[in-house]
């Protein structure tokens, strides 16, 4: 029987996105061929999910679980490759059983859930559907002492974890539906990347009323605006979504608590979508055949 090494397995996934196992399995029964292995494959229609797995996943759901004691809580985000699947009720049963392990494991570690048997129910439910799904990230937020969790999902694609200082779930609750909302950059103004306020001081800089501007005038300016910057991208200094005439801040205050931060996912962020061209893929395969 021929050895197979790492390197096999390697190729062999990557030329078709199955899992390790499988791919060591077929790669044993072809003798180490690679190229035997991908035509049994084929035979088995085990390479249907490997023929979904290079295209862009980049729809899908936000699932969140938080502890009935709101002392932590857990989120994760699936991908499909269209919004149809993510409403089928065999992509939900997935993401519910994904979220659970998660959560009673305490875990945000994706890969190490996907080397197991879940990764086995993943493969058979891209096969089901015909559609590549991926577990993309996760994360898991601790209140902390004196601390709570408040969630929120908005339509299945956007999905909140907030930590309050006293108050109570429902205000977490009210405090994740305003940042699903509105998106603010950070919690408080201090949390602030000194990276980004540089750039947003050499925009400011760089506006055309800014020109010719004495040195201490200009600065007054650019503090003055940086102030309005934070004010609008900080969550505690915005309007409270519910009650314009509040500060998210002064809205948690009046319930006696105290906004410690969030963790906001929306499905696809940061995915760079492939855009098909049909007309020019339906003329390509004509020319083929």
């Amino acid at each position: 029987m021929a050895a197979i090494s790492a390197s096999q397995v390697k190729e062999l996934r990557e030329r078709t996105g199955l899992g390790m196992m499988e791919c060591k399995k077929a790669l044993t029964e072809a003798g180490g061929d690679i190229e035997q292995a991908i035509e049994d494959l084929r035979k088995n229609s085990g390479l249907k999910a490997a023929k979904k797995a290079g295209r862009t996943a980049a729809e899908g759901a936000v699932v969140t679980r938080v502890a009935d004691d709101n002392s932590y809580g857990v989120m994760v985000e699936i991908n499909s490759e269209t919004d149809f699947v993510a409403r089928d009720d065999n992509f939900k049963g997935f993401a519910d059983k994904v979220v659970d392990a998660l959560f009673a494991a305490k875990s945000d570690d994706v890969v190490a859930l996907m080397s197991g048997e879940m990764e086995a129910t993943r493969e058979q439910l891209v096969q089901k559907i015909g559609e590549n799904i991926s577990v993309r990230r996760a994360v898991v937020v601790e209140a902390g002492a004196g601390n709570l969790v408040g969630e929120y999902v908005h339509g299945g694609r956007i999905g909140v974890l907030t930590v309050l200082k006293g108050a109570n779930a429902e205000v977490a609750k009210d405090v994740a539906m305003h940042v699903a909302a509105i998106n603010p950059a950070v919690a408080l103004p201090e949390n602030m990347p000194q990276e980004q306020l540089d750039q947003e001081k050499a925009i400011i800089l760089a506006q055309p009323d800014m020109a010719g501007k004495p040195e201490q005038i200009a600065e007054k300016m650019v503090q003055g605006r940086l102030k309005k910057y934070l004010a609008e991208n900080s969550l505690t200094e915005q309007p409270f979504v519910k009650d314009p005439n509040q500060t998210v801040a002064e809205f948690v205050k009046s319930a006696g608590g105290e906004v410690v931060g969030f963790t906001r996912f929306e499905v696809g962020e940061g995915i760079e979508k492939e855009e098909v061209d049909f007309a020019k893929e339906v003329m390509e395969q004509a020319r083929r055949s």
